[in-house]
């Protein structure tokens, strides 16, 4: 979190800094022996601060600080007797003065310098305080690039803008947003920070699709800020994370305010710049109303009894004109970091002494008096033993990872409403989003399924519950051109609205449909494809992809392997595949009905294996049987009565031998199922209304010569032609519906009339749903589907 100015410029004006101040005699009466030293426990140790003491942070540090010195110093058992002398100085959100206010700790042996405040210039400090050997112990300067490797005496007693990034990062992905645009502090802070976010959001299959800088205040007007963002306001995406400090922050939320970017549609996702400003105002500050429904991160501090005694004392220590924000729990920490590694120090046999700087030394005949800068002999020893440093601090537990981060990372989320804010979950490096606090999650396995990450309802801007969609359509973004039929019949299924832009029908419902779905804007434009006077052929509708006369086609088009050669289909929305339709003739009932059943060829075979039985039956009896004796005539009718009596279980004839009795135990159960056949079809004949047609299926049409009926610039066409190698002069092309009801008709001996009709199966159901006088007959006979689109 930074909250100073600084000059983008100031490693330029660092010699002309030591200039001045040698020159102004700054350090010219000090008086520095080779070596001075202390006994191994002093009186008193120097440590510094520097800060701005207006600022947000640096109001409450400057408390949190003298109450934390008051508390070691109170405390005999950390440094046992040994005191902390705190000198402060106001770096004023100045770069140069910040530099100047920090080297004058060298003329008091300070051992260590609590900031600085600001990020930009914690990079500059941090190459004195190589030199010097000077742990530098930041309570507030989260800059991700403040590296170890660089920067040994650099110690970060804070949360690293990195995982503050990670988190912002991972509540997008919990959202299901994609594109987020950043607005920054164009510093060190606002620029590595929103690097580390570009690099969150990258692992989350995220992206920055739009960046801004913010300049810095001085040169920033209300104007500047408006033209950053109206361009804003330009982009598709509507997810915006706000990495600033309060004077700039604050004026971008009043501007967002006054041009509706504060309504619903747009979500805000502000650093923990935010929570500070919000946490050390004494009361509900009015400036909230300009930010409502705004998610804020802030740095999370374990509950606990010494942390709640502090937020007791915070009314008396302040007055009540501020409140306590994390930063200031942070600096009371760091002087208790300080003090514990001092014990250590002092434990270990180490002393107090400053040693000058050989380099400088020879450099004492100029006019910068360079020798009167000192480094701290225990300065490395100091900073191992402050890195070792374990305890509880009022943030949580005190202890640096191998990287030289504080343990635990982890942030509240927070939701800004009308009459305050409210703590929609956390977010910890351990496990993720969750709605149960860090501590307790530390206690069991890491779990980051996406079952686990949740968050409570937020209020989003525009006083809604509903979670914003992320995007629209940005301004001036290329549009796709999408090719629609211009259908003249079955226009349920698209057709376009004369005299206007408008193209409907169930397949632009069902494109439209998908694309609300979708989570980034699709910027399209929909072109009727065909005169209007007759259906288009969709074959030249699809070739027009790969003529890029159109982006992508939207349709009834159905998908077959020629097409797909050429272009791609999405997935088909509905069942599809050619079917052939007919007119029917009733059959009316009639004194010959009972032979209806079965077909003239089963009455004759049926015949047949009665004679045949009877016999089979009568050669196998009438040696033995006497009822199957006697003259041939009576043999000849006793063979005859025999089979078709059978038929009604009514033979007087017993049959004696076992083979006889076989084939008439076989013969019985097949007359059982003719019986039942024809007594169930007979049944279905007198009680159901019986239809007729001639034509069965595709087979039967494809043997006869009569014509054929297919729908204009349909696929039907070429596939009759080109895979069931039909004649093409059989075909008839109809253009509607009521031509195919004409046409059927009219039938195929009269002209302009048809046997039947093919075409596809969404199209003969509309058909058949107002004309029942038609039927289809036989199976389908493809089993391709219309695509939603096809794409190049």
């Amino acid at each position: 979190m930074e909250n100073c100015l600084s000059f983008k410029a100031i490693m330029k004006g660092v010699w002309l800094l030591f200039l001045f101040v040698f020159n102004y005699g700054v350090f010219a009466n000090v008086a520095v022996a080779v070596s001075t030293n202390v006994s191994s426990r002093p009186a008193f140790i120097n440590i510094g601060g520097v800060f701005s003491f207006d600022s947000t942070i640096g109001k409450v540090a400057k408390i949190a600080l003298d109450a934390a010195v008051k508390d070691v110093n109170s405390d005999s058992s950390v440094l046992k007797g040994t005191k902390l002398l705190l000198t402060m100085q106001d770096s004023n959100c100045s770069g140069f003065t910040g530099i100047v206010e920090v080297l004058k700790f060298m003329e008091t042996d300070t051992v260590a310098i609590i900031g600085p405040q600001s990020s930009v210039l914690a990079h500059l400090i941090s190459h004195v305080a190589n030199e010097l050997q000077v742990p530098l112990i930041s309570f507030s300067a989260t800059d991700p690039t403040l590296s170890s490797l660089q920067f040994p005496f650099f110690v970060r007693a804070t949360q690293n803008d990195l995982y503050q990034m990670n988190a912002v990062a991972e509540i997008v992905s919990h959202y299901g947003w994609r594109d987020v645009i950043a607005i920054y502090y164009d510093d060190d802070y606002g620029r590595n920070g929103i690097a580390a976010l570009g690099e969150g959001l990258a692992r989350n299959r995220c992206r920055i699709s739009y960046k801004v800088g913010i300049p810095p205040l001085q040169l920033v007007s209300h104007d500047d800020i408006t033209n950053i963002l109206v361009k804003v306001m330009s982009q598709e995406s509507r997810i915006i994370v706000l990495h600033a400090n309060r004077g700039s922050g604050l004026m971008v939320f009043s501007v967002a305010k006054y041009l509706g970017m504060m309504d619903a549609g747009f979500v805000w996702i502000a650093t923990d710049w935010l929570s500070s400003v919000l946490d050390s105002s004494s009361s509900h500050p009015s400036f909230t109303m300009d930010m409502q429904g705004v998610i804020v991160l802030r740095q999370h501090t374990a509950d606990s009894r010494r942390k709640r005694d502090f937020f007791s004392r915070w009314n008396k220590l302040s007055g009540g004109s501020f409140g306590l924000s994390s930063y200031g729990l942070y600096a009371y920490d760091s002087v208790w970091l300080i003090a514990h590694a001092l014990d250590a120090y002092f434990e270990q046999g180490g002393t107090i002494s400053f040693s000058n700087d050989s380099r400088l030394t020879n450099a004492k005949d100029g006019k910068l008096h360079l020798e009167a800068m000192s480094i701290f002999d225990g300065g490395k020893l100091l900073l191992e033993n402050i890195l070792r440093t374990q305890f509880i601090g009022l943030t949580g537990p005190i202890h640096f990872i191998s990287d030289r981060s504080l343990i635990h990372p982890a942030y509240d989320v927070i939701n800004v409403f009308e009459t305050g804010l409210r703590r929609i979950g956390y977010w910890s490096n351990y496990s993720g989003l969750s709605v149960i606090p860090p501590e307790t999650l530390y206690m069991r396995p890491p779990n980051r399924t996406n079952e686990n990450q949740k968050l409570y309802t937020v209020i989003w801007p525009g006083d809604t519950v509903q979670k914003p969609r992320g995007w629209v359509f940005p301004n001036g973004a290329k549009q796709l051109l999408i090719g629609v039929p211009n259908r003249v019949s079955f226009r349920e299924f698209v057709t376009h609205v004369k005299g206007t832009d408008i193209m409907k029908g169930f397949c632009i419902d069902v494109f439209t449909a998908a694309v609300s779905l979708l989570p980034y804007a699709v910027p399209y434009k929909f072109i009727p494809f065909g005169d209007g006077h007759r259906n288009p052929s969709y074959s030249e509708l699809v070739k027009s992809i790969t003529t890029n006369k159109f982006d992508a086609v939207v349709g009834d088009i159905a998908i077959f392997t020629n097409r797909t050669k050429a272009v791609d289909f999405t997935q088909p929305f509905t069942e599809s595949g050619l079917v052939v339709v007919v007119p029917f003739k009733k059959l009316s009932s009639s004194g010959w009905s009972f032979l209806r059943p079965f077909t003239f060829e089963m009455w004759s075979v049926t015949c047949v294996f009665f004679l045949f039985v009877g016999a089979v039956v009568w050669i196998l009896e009438h040696k033995q049987n006497s009822e199957f004796r006697g003259p041939p005539r009576k043999q000849l009718i006793t063979i005859l009565w025999f089979s078709f009596s059978t038929l009604f279980f009514a033979h007087r004839e017993s049959t004696v031998s076992t083979l006889g009795r076989l084939v008439m135990l076989i013969w019985l159960f097949v007359v059982l199922i003719i019986n039942s056949s024809y007594t169930a079809s007979l049944t279905s004949i007198l009680t159901v209304q019986q239809l007729y047609s001639p034509i069965k299926g595709i087979e039967s049409l494809r043997r006869s010569d009569e014509p054929i009926g297919y729908q204009v610039g349909s696929f039907a066409e070429q596939y009759l032609i080109e895979e069931l190698h039909i004649s093409k002069s059989r075909l008839v092309a109809l253009g509607s519906p009521d031509e195919y009801a004409v046409s059927l008709q009219r039938g195929p001996k009269k002209k302009g009339g048809v046997a039947a009709v093919i075409d596809e199966g969404p199209y003969v159901d509309h058909f058949l749903s107002s004309h029942c006088k038609f039927r289809t007959v036989g199976p389908e006979f493809t089993k391709n589907g219309p695509s939603l689109e096809t794409l190049p």
